[in-house]
């Protein structure tokens, strides 16, 4: 631990490995949550704990909370130094609930260090043992790390609509595998489903999360259900009151896209939800894609969203017509490696694609074209992008067949019932809609050589509704390894 860090973490659940699986949740110690009651108005007892990244996330963390009532010196401890809070309040949309949200920028860190760090206000009612928790910034340069992904987690309680019991156990799974960050692919709460309670759904949501995004950051994108009704003028109120999220230099459309950097990797987190700044967005994605594939220490650029560009689900919504179309030629320009996505409850991976089939006459159709249909278990990403369908944190497991979002045919005219088999899709499971996928990145080891990213997708097989309910146990689906030259060694070339 860092010779600045804070005080001791509370005690969380043991997990350890099972005898079929990889997640046991035991009983071997008592866990303090993030919120210990609701206290009323004047109470500014830290909860709903969540770390996201700073726009440097070798030296910065953002740690953002809520509170019952409004804080008084809402403020964040970390070694000898106090960093104060910022407020954003926001009335909810339907019912004028006033839910009030703390962030406080943490700089000057250094880089691979462990920190301690604790959460209080001078109105908190348990100030003399305050919320504390530890993090771990990201590695400088070439180094190796790991991270996990899923979406649709929703929250655990079964008074609201969306509820899911899975959702502990998903959070548990991340917290098994022990990530430096954790990707959240959209439809986070589903508190829209609840018009006239949302922040109550949402807190849940906060509060069941807390026990591994205290820990690391969880980095969010927003999914349909984050538009909620009533909730400002794109409906992002909400979420964009939560999270404070890496600066995209674009004051209007903060929070609601962004990048970040970890090592030799390029994140680009995207808005894919009939964002209505489609334009101003698609022109910074293309900024943002051209610069990382100029800079010669950038070996990797993943693309984290919420809706589908690849999916051929019967049961859900397919994939989705509108932005990530629009996206997929900038994919296939700047040679993004990797396209993570939600939505479709589910798991599904593509072979690695690149432009789009042409029919006999030669016009053009929808369907990606795979550079490959040979399951080697190895890909090289520098000749085509790998898409991952991850809606699979803990909603329901059936799907969201009901809603708006379409459903195409694998020609890209119009949705289909039941589209035909996809010749890009590499493999898909069908024994659960539950699950996490783990990224290892190995940055290589000379100049010119071979970097690779390992991924290990882990699934909850018998945890589908009417199979038994939720259960704890994530056995391995499937492995395999993405490759490309390392670009210290290689020029790149605009496709």
């Amino acid at each position: 631990m860092s010779d600045d860090a804070g005080s001791g973490s509370p005690r969380q659940p043991v997990l350890a490995a099972s005898g079929t699986g990889v997640l046991a949740v035991t009983a071997a110690g008592e866990v303090r949550p993030a919120t210990r009651g609701r206290h009323g108005p004047a109470d500014g007892t830290p909860e709903q704990v969540h770390l996201t990244w700073g726009d440097d996330p070798t030296r910065s963390v953002v740690v953002s909370w809520a509170s019952p009532g409004r804080a008084v010196a809402p403020r964040v401890r970390i070694g000898q130094r106090t960093i104060a809070a910022t407020e954003r309040r926001y009335p909810d949309g339907p019912n004028g609930e006033v839910t009030w949200t703390y962030h406080a920028r943490v700089a000057g860190l250094r880089p691979g260090a462990t920190y301690g760090y604790a959460v209080t206000a001078d109105n908190d009612q348990y100030a003399p043992d305050p919320f504390s928790a530890t993090f771990t910034t990201a590695p400088e340069g070439r180094a190796a790390f790991r991270f996990t992904s899923f979406g649709d987690l929703a929250a655990p309680n079964p008074r609201w609509a969306g509820s899911s019991g899975q959702a502990p156990y998903a959070v548990g799974a991340v917290e098994t595998f022990q990530p430096l960050f954790h990707l959240l692919n959209g439809d986070l709460s589903d508190a829209d489903l609840n018009p006239v309670t949302q922040p109550r759904a949402w807190r849940d949501f906060g509060n069941t999360i807390t026990a591994s995004a205290a820990y690391r950051p969880w980095m969010p994108v927003p999914g349909h259900h984050e538009r909620e009704p009533g909730d400002g003028e794109h409906g992002l109120a909400s979420y964009l009151a939560r999270y404070t999220l890496p600066d995209n230099g674009l004051p209007a459309f903060a929070g609601r896209w962004y990048s970040f950097r970890v090592g030799t990797v390029v994140f680009v987190c995207l808005s894919g939800e009939g964002d209505d700044a489609a334009h101003q967005q698609a022109r910074w994605l293309e900024a943002t894609l051209a610069q990382a594939r100029r800079d010669s220490s950038v070996d990797w650029i993943v693309a984290q969203l919420h809706p589908c560009a690849c999916s051929s689900a019967r049961a859900g919504d397919g994939s989705d017509l509108g932005a990530p179309r629009e996206w997929l030629p900038l994919f296939d320009r700047y040679e993004v490696d990797l396209v993570l996505c939600g939505h479709d409850h589910g798991y599904e991976r593509s072979f690695p694609v690149r432009g789009r089939e042409v029919r006999p006459d030669g016009t053009g159709t929808g369907r990606p074209h795979p550079v490959t249909t040979v399951d080697s278990g190895v890909f090289d990403t520098s000749q085509g992008t790998v898409h991952l369908v991850l809606g699979c944190g803990g909603d329901d497991a059936r799907g969201d067949a009901g809603d708006d979002a379409r459903r195409e045919d694998q020609d890209g005219t119009q949705p289909l019932a039941d589209p035909p088999a996809a010749a890009w899709s590499a493999r898909r499971d069908t024994t659960s809609g539950y699950g996490i996928a783990v990224f290892d990145v190995s940055p290589g080891t000379e100049a010119g050589g071979q970097t690779s990213i390992t991924v290990r997708y882990y699934h909850a097989a018998g945890a589908d509704p009417g199979a038994g309910g939720p259960v704890g146990d994530y056995t391995l689906f499937e492995a395999f390894t993405l490759v490309r030259p390392r670009s210290d060694g290689r020029r790149w070339h605009a496709k």
